[in-house]
């Protein structure tokens, strides 16, 4: 079963009160956390990248990124997941409108035409 990697735990999750709800996005498979709701990347990157790297490393082309928490921190995750796959990867976006996740698979080494 494909595993949902959850970036960052939910604000509000320590206070017993997290701000969104993320159960519908358990239809992609097992949810596993990567860092506390308080982690930052402020001055030195480096413990919290070795974590996520730590917490990646059985990444594999069938799980998905749930895009909680600071951008930058989901930055280095989708940076990671990205090397450790050779470019392919898996996102869980929420939709605002329909309210649900939806899944965009990423090919970084994709050819084809802007479709601008």
């Amino acid at each position: 079963k494909p595993i949902v990697y959850v970036i960052q735990e939910i604000p509000g999750t320590q206070a017993g009160t997290p701000k969104i709800n993320i159960i519908s996005a358990s239809k992609y498979g097992s949810f596993k956390f990567l860092l506390p709701e308080f982690s930052q990347i402020i001055f030195s990157p480096g413990p919290l990248i070795f974590k996520l790297r730590k917490g990646l490393e059985n990444y594999r082309q069938t799980d998905y990124l749930l895009l909680t928490g600071d951008p930058a921190i989901i930055g280095v995750a989708c940076s990671i997941a990205g090397e450790i796959t050779n470019g392919k990867y898996n996102l869980l976006k929420w939709d605002k409108q329909e309210r649900q996740y939806y899944p965009i698979s990423i090919n970084l080494h994709e050819k084809g035409e802007l479709n601008e």
